[in-house]
């Protein structure tokens, strides 16, 4: 019988299919249980919530930093896939801005602690923060220009909106009082009136009686 030249190579692509596969489910467990428990969560919870044994995540990720960056980076992915997705979907730019500052939120607000849990790996945080820019800087700027057009992206750029959510999101979750979501919803207001404000004042630049 003449052995079929695709079947040893078949099998290490599906091995390392089902190895993808089971680490993003695990990377979906652990992002949950941040959400609810912190960064800080035992890793007993993520193995329940994903259904496996601590063993099975540990051989994916040897260690906690490794889980958490990993973690980290599959959740900003998912935020910068989002921004194109809602601008598809939403009938209004402003809209897409706001569904995405709101996902961000959520982000930000699980995160607090996270250079302590990554422990000494000073590197590691850095780069976990290199890749934040890099990923996420290019998806607000593509959703505010087009919320505000070119006038309205010389009043703000992505960046600064994002540093203005993260200060807003600084403490969050630590007093019952403090609406860090709420917020947020009123700075964006702020930034979407930016574009009726400079259109207003170039109506009535127009308007104006020479000298």
């Amino acid at each position: 019988m003449t052995a079929d030249p695709n079947a040893s190579a078949a099998t290490p692509r599906g091995k390392r299919t089902d190895a993808r596969r089971n680490e993003q489910v695990l990377l979906d467990a652990a992002a949950a249980v941040f959400v609810t428990h912190g960064v800080d969560a035992p890793v007993r919870l993520i193995a329940s919530q994903a259904g496996v044994g601590m063993g099975t995540i540990y051989r994916h990720f040897p260690t906690r930093p490794a889980l958490i960056a990993a973690v980290y980076r599959h959740q900003v992915e998912a935020l910068a896939k989002a921004g194109p997705a809602l601008l598809r979907e939403e009938g209004e730019p402003s809209a897409a801005l706001r569904r995405w500052v709101a996902e961000f939120v959520d982000f930000l607000v699980t995160k607090h602690g996270l250079a302590g849990a990554m422990g000494a790996d000073v590197d590691g945080a850095d780069d976990l923060h290199r890749f934040f820019l890099d990923q996420l800087v290019p998806v607000c700027d593509a959703l505010l220009l087009a919320a505000l057009g070119d006038t309205g992206m010389k009043q703000i750029s992505g960046f600064m909106l994002m540093r203005g959510i993260g200060n807003l999101c600084i403490g969050a979750g630590n007093d019952v009082r403090y609406d860090a979501g709420r917020l947020v919803d009123l700075l964006v207001t702020g930034v979407l009136a930016t574009e009726w404000a400079d259109q207003t004042a170039g109506v009535v630049a127009r308007k104006a009686p020479s000298e």
